[in-house]
């Protein structure tokens, strides 16, 4: 309380005793710390840490737990599955039906992201402008990345840089990615320095016996 003498009644006014008995009440219950206390770690997404963070990503329903596929080494035939989950003759072992997961946690920096982007999707409308604008804000400085329109109800969320085991699993399990209703999406890595190219495409590109053709499929 700002001013306790306004609690002290007029025939106690002159009483040393009760009003230092009011002045150390008040701050010993003074809630002014423990207020901002929560205004910064609970209240403003833009600098709650912990549960705090926990508490908003329960408001706009996502996980800071993600489900990561475990590093067994598989033997398969070659899919667009990104990360790979298949190996070669001579490296990868039969799959026996075992499923083999992980629990990661997201860091605070990046769960408050994920929050700020889910709060975005929740709101914003499914138009390729808006779902442009969530993915720069989901990924800043790291390169261009966009969604085209396959038509036949389909679209695909490209990415041309690569992107963390974390960073695939929240844009495939978190359910941050809106789209529209009843359209199938997909999300497309184009990995760099691995493709044969001219140099015209930049430094990114590898030249003869060195890279393979890009397999757009």
């Amino acid at each position: 309380m700002l001013n306790p003498e306004r609690t002290i009644i007029s025939q106690y006014s002159g009483a040393p005793t009760m009003r230092r008995l009011v002045e150390n009440m008040n701050q010993a219950i003074d809630p002014s710390v423990n207020l901002v206390d929560f205004y910064n770690w609970c209240w403003n997404v833009d600098t709650a840490v912990g549960k705090g963070l926990d508490i908003w990503g329960n408001i706009v329903g996502v996980s800071r737990l993600l489900k990561i596929p475990g590093d067994l080494d598989t033997f398969g035939f070659k899919t667009d599955t990104i990360p790979y989950d298949w190996e070669p003759f001579n490296q990868g072992t039969f799959y026996r039906g075992l499923i083999n997961t992980q629990a990661y946690l997201l860091p605070d920096d990046t769960y408050r992201t994920l929050i700020l982007t889910k709060a975005l999707a929740n709101i914003v409308s499914t138009t390729a402008q808006n779902l442009n604008k969530l993915l720069r804000n989901l990924f800043p400085n790291r390169g261009r990345c966009y969604v085209t329109d396959n038509g036949g109800m389909s679209m695909t969320f490209v990415f041309e840089f690569e992107l963390t085991t974390p960073e695939y699993l929240i844009l495939t399990q978190s359910g941050v990615l809106p789209h529209p209703a009843g359209v199938m999406y997909n999300v497309h890595v184009i990995p760099t320095a691995t493709f044969f190219g001219f140099a015209e495409a930049g430094p990114t590109v590898l030249p003869f016996d060195f890279g393979v053709f890009y397999n757009p499929s």
